[in-house]
This record gives C-alpha cells, structure tokens and sequence, in this order.
C-alpha cells in the first residue's frame, strides 16, 4: 500500500509541471497570434492551431525527430536544434525525457516548453514506411462540424443576402501519424445559400487534400489543395508567422516546404500538385503545379480586381465567384549540410485574361499583366553562437533583400538584427515577409531586439524598429518614414504564476483627412498592456488592462486633439478533474474615443480558431465557453458571447448593419474522433 502511495505522489510531481508547461508552451502560441493579429490584417490559424493540437495529442518522438520537426517549434534555437539531434547520434537513443537536461545549450524554461509537444519512444527495427494496411487500421478519423447562430438580423437580409443567417462547416480528417493526411473541408458563411441558386451543391466553398510524407525519397506529396512557403517569403508564402511581437520566436520562417490545405480560407491556397524529392542526402527538389479559379471582377476583358473575402450573400458577391483562372508553376532546390543551407526558388503564373486593376496613385507600381515570374535565393549560415539567415528576391520589376542575424551571448541572453530592403516597384502575388507593411515591396527597414534574463523569474524583451517608404503608401501621399519602439517585463515567480508589462510606441506619417493628402503630419500611438495569469490547480485566471493614446501632431495651420482607448478583461476558466468537462467565462469593458484609438482583446474560442475582435467606442462584452469531452469519440463546445454598446443605437454599416446596440451570437461545435 505504501509503494502505491509513494508511485502515486511520484507521478503527480511529474505530471503537474508537465500540465503546466502544457498551458505555458500554448499560452506561448497564443501570445504570439494574438500579437500577429492586433498588428494586421485578420488572418485563418485554422491548419496551425489544429497542427499545434496534433502535436499535444501525437508528440514527436525525440529518438527519430528530424531537423525540421524540431524547427516547428519556435523556442529552440538553431544551436538546440542540432545539439539535440547531435546529442541522440553520438550517444544513442534517449530513454526518457528528462535525458533533455544532459543536452548542451538546453536551458530548464526551454525545457519546460518542449515537454508538452515530445515524448521518448525506443526504436528498435529500422525505418519502413507503414503498408497501406496498417494506415488504414490504425488511422485517426475526425469529423469536426461547426454552426454559428446569431441572434441579430443584418439590413442585407431584408433585400439583398440570398440565404440563411446561419453559419456552418464541416471538416473529415484521417491522419496516421506524421505519414499521411487526407480530408475534405465544407463551409457556408452566414448569408450564402445553401443547396440553392450558385450553391447547388451544398456548401459555398469545398476544399480537398491529400498529402504523403516521408515516403522514402519522396518526402512530400501533396494532391489537392495545398500551402507552400519556401526562404523567407520574399517569393512564395502562404503562412502568417512572420511579423513584429514581444518574441523573437516569430521573426523568421524556419518551417516550410508543403504543407496541407485544411482550413476554410478561400483565398491563401493552391490547388493541384506538389511534391519535394530528396536527390542527395544534403539537397532536395520541390516542384509545383496548381490550376485554380478565383473571385474577382472582369471589365471588357480583363481583370480589374481579385476579391479575397470568399462571402458569395449578394447577387453582386456572387457574380464575382469563379471569375477567372490562375495558373501556376514553379520549384525550390535546396542545398543543406552541416552548418550551411542554400535555396533557389522560382514561380511562374499568368491568368487567363491579362490582370488590368485600376491602379490608385500609391498603388500605381503594383502587378499588373499577362504573365509574371519571380526569383529568390534563400540562405542560412551558423557559426557557433551566430546565425545567419537572409533571401534577396526579383521580380518581373524592382527586387527585395532581407537579412538577418541572430546571436545567442549565452544561455537567456539574445540578440537580433533584421534589415530589409524592399524596392518600390517589386511585387510578389504570394510573397509575406517580415516588415512594418503587409507585402515585401516598398519598404526599408532596420529592426533590432534583444532578449535577457538577468534575474531568476525575470525576462526582458525590447525592439526597435526603424523605417521608410520610399513611394507612397496608403493615407500616405509622399515618401515617410517612421518608428516603432517595443518593451516588455515578465515575471513567473512560480510555475502558475506569470506577470508581464508591455509597452509599444509607433510614431508614422498620414495624410490629414479633407486635405486630399496635401498635408501629411506624423501620426504617434502609444499601447500599454498589463496581464497577469494565475493556474491554481485546474483554474486559469487572467487579468489584462490596456490602455491606448493616439494623436496626429499639430502642423501646417491645423490642430489636434489626442484620442484615447482603454479595456479591461477578466478571464476565469476550470477544468474539472475526474469529470471531462470544462467552463470558461470572460467579461471585457472597454472604452475608446474613436477607431484610431480601440482596443482589442482575444478570448477562448472554438477548437483550431483564435478569436480576436476590436471595440471602439463604449460598452462590454461577456461570453461563456463549455467544452465537454464525453469520451474519447464524442466533444461538444457550445460558446455564447453578447456585445453590448453604450454609446450607439445601431452596429455596422452598409449591408451588415445591426439596428440596435446589442450582439448576441451562440456557436457550438461537434467533434467525433475514431
């Protein structure tokens, strides 16, 4: 009885800080999204959540783990990466996890991270790929479906939407392992119809996939629709990891390659072909080929503009659906052995009517053709403690540079250097990389952070981010410039305790409204964010206050006055032990004087979704989140969220117009795993 006991007490010593580094490494994601969000564009993290979730679910075998497994997650360092692998080939497989600690350069908070997403398996037999049998038995099937229901009704439905108000999707995975993937993904959005009119086959948006790894020299093949990113996107890439946080963790592509097509976005994909093959032991080809129809408008022939929004409600959206064609061709070569890596990539892609937007004055550089190409060489060099990595890039027009360097001091301590040079007039249809600006085209830049922990428990993260546009941008009628300073403290005096400050200041040039951009006057917002996080047992609390002051200086006969925002947010969620159930429940109030100065504050959202919304103006939201795992085939989540404004007798505008000061949704989701 006393042996039990002690085996018990034994396992719960190991299995409490390995939930809490599970919390930790996906509150380490979060952070970073949420971040990537609040700067930009909105964007899908369906395929990297649902990836994230995977790894939880399905850790990575540290005895077998390859370079690029290990380089999907963030907080290893290249330095890590190769001692680790270096570490299992001098002396033999691992026999347990903990065996990381004896690995050179592996700190404990690194440590503690990678727990969660790895495990050690000892592996006798040598490597063969699994028989179509045995993927077949063994495969993990899941059905995911989701439905949104709002409790509002939007102007468009009184004349102009053609369907129904409610939202709805339905995803099939199989997946064994890391070996194979095959799905089919359905979407309606709310308004679209359903079975009807342009929609007779059901769902608004069908997306399929099928993708092999690891089959011998083939290492990919990817059928149906599929991702590519390839350097550091100067040329292709339809990720969303590169951007400007309070982490360096997110300033670089290190994964890349092909990856499957698995969420609803109806825009950032490619469809047909792509396949990578190991030539040598050091290089691999990647080679593709995709024929896909897309939205857009044809005027007289041409294409005046592509929509990217994928909502078909209006006879007008409809009309827009399927427009025209593009194809598109292409390959990377990539060179890697010890220390160095080289890649060459290259696409090709036309439409079938010649691409004719009507290019504003700020824009006026912007694609625009028959048929167009671009041309990249990516590279990586590591030279003990310093990496560094870069790509320069052409196009039909104009070029792009990005170079960087990062340097470990020692173990807590690092440095990083990133400057870009993006030519006004080079243009990229896939490209994203790392910048102030939402492409890799006019735009100059040097970017320094740093990384340091002094103290026990203390961490200190601060960036400077120095800028130019060399042409015109959006609300910018001349060549500007601009800075964009970041700072953040956090503090973990125990493992479920964490606090962190931060502060970003951004100081940019724009127009002033009425003055049709005669008048261009430095614009500066300040950002202050205070979180603290507390994981007592099997609750998560979290406390978030931010505070916003924006204002566009005085100058050339005008003055103005400052606008100021602010937020509060209050989190609490408990999973229950011995009962699959848990709750979350969230309350936010928030006030801004305009849109320039709102806020914005993320919540707990539906499986493999990330929701982060902005407010401006005056008011509260409240939402309630309850998940419950039946067993081990059945979840269902049921989420209900309501906003309510205080300032404003109405929502929206135009066709999405809210008569009333309230918003009220409810969402549930059904996942069913065998």
């Amino acid at each position: 009885m006393t042996i039990i006991k002690v085996g018990v007490f034994i396992s719960m010593l190991l299995i409490t800080p390995m939930l809490v580094a599970q919390n930790t490494s996906v509150s380490l994601w979060e952070e970073n999204l949420e971040q990537l969000s609040m700067d930009g564009e909105e964007n899908n993290w369906e395929d990297e959540l649902e990836e994230l979730s995977n790894r939880l679910h399905e850790p990575v075998n540290i005895n077998v783990a390859t370079k690029r497994q290990l380089e999907e997650f963030p907080f290893l360092t290249e330095l890590q990466i190769e001692n680790i692998l270096a570490y299992v080939y001098i002396h033999g497989q691992m026999q347990t996890v903990y065996e990381l600690q004896l690995v050179e350069a592996m700190d404990k908070r690194t440590i503690e991270l990678l727990l969660p997403f790895v495990c050690v398996k000892v592996v006798e037999d040598a490597f063969r790929y699994p028989s179509l049998k045995t993927i077949l038995k063994y495969g993990r099937q899941e059905v995911l479906t989701r439905m949104d229901v709002p409790f509002y009704t939007r102007k468009g439905y009184e004349k102009y939407y053609q369907g129904p108000a409610i939202y709805h999707s339905l995803r099939y995975n199989f997946r064994y392992g890391d070996y194979f993937q095959a799905g089919i993904v359905g979407e309606k959005d709310a308004g679209e119809p359903f079975f009807a009119l342009q929609d007779k086959k059901g769902y608004d948006y069908y997306s399929f996939y099928c993708l092999f790894k690891n089959l011998g020299k083939l290492k990919s093949l990817a059928l149906g629709n599929y991702k590519l990113s390839f350097g550091q996107g100067l040329v292709l890439s339809t990720d969303f990891r590169l951007g400007k946080t309070f982490s360096m963790s997110t300033s670089e592509y290190r994964t890349g390659g092909i990856r499957k097509h698995g969420s609803t976005d109806e825009y950032n994909y490619f469809r047909g072909a792509a396949a990578t093959v190991e030539l040598l032991r050091f290089l691999e080809l990647s080679v593709f080929y995709s024929h896909r129809s897309m939205d857009g408008v044809i005027k007289d022939g041409e294409i005046t503009s592509v929509y990217k929004t994928g909502l078909h409600r209006t006879e007008k959206e409809a009309d827009k659906m399927n427009a025209f064609t593009m194809q598109l061709m292409g390959g990377n070569l990539t060179y890697e052995k010890n220390k160095l890596k080289v890649g060459v990539t290259g696409v090709y892609y036309f439409f079938n009517h010649p691409y004719e937007p009507d290019l504003k004055k700020y824009v006026k550089y912007n694609l625009h053709g028959n048929d167009f190409y671009n041309l990249g060489v990516d590279y990586k060099y590591r030279l003990g403690k310093l990496v560094w990595v870069g790509e320069g890039a052409v196009g039909k027009q104009g070029y792009a540079l990005l170079n960087q360097l990062k340097y470990k001091l020692l173990t807590g301590y690092q440095l990083l250097l990133i400057h870009r040079y993006y030519s006004h007039d080079y243009w990229s249809f896939f490209g994203r990389s790392f910048g102030e600006g939402s492409t890799p085209q006019n735009e100059n830049g040097w970017y320094l952070a740093a990384e340091a922990t002094p103290l026990a428990h203390w961490k200190f993260f601060a960036a400077l981010d120095m800028f130019s546009f060399p042409y015109w941008k959006y609300r910018i009628s001349k060549p500007s410039q601009g800075i964009d300073g970041m700072f953040q403290v956090v503090y973990s005096p125990r493992r479920n305790l964490t606090a962190y400050l931060n502060y970003r200041y951004k100081r940019k040039e724009r127009d002033v409204s009425g003055t049709e951009g005669k008048i261009t006057l430095p614009v500066c917002h300040h950002k202050l964010r205070c979180r603290f996080t507390y994981m007592p047992g099997g609750f998560v609390y979290r406390t978030t206050i931010d505070y916003n002051h924006f204002r566009q200086q005085d100058g050339a006969g005008y003055s103005f006055k400052g606008k100021q925002g602010w937020q509060c947010t209050q989190s609490c969620a408990y999973t229950f032990s011995g009962f699959p159930l848990g709750v979350s429940v969230q309350g936010t109030y928030f006030d801004t004087d305009d849109y320039d100065s709102r806020v914005y504050s993320s919540e707990k959202g539906l499986l493999y979704t990330f929701y982060t919304p902005s407010y401006y103006g005056e008011g509260f939201r409240y939402s309630a989140h309850v998940r419950c795992d039946m067993n081990k085939t059945f979840m269902f989540l049921v989420k209900f969220g309501q906003t309510v404004y205080r300032n404003r007798e109405s929502i929206g505008s135009g066709n999405d117009l809210i008569a009333g000061n309230k918003k009220t949704d409810l969402q549930m989701q059904l996942r069913i795993k065998f």
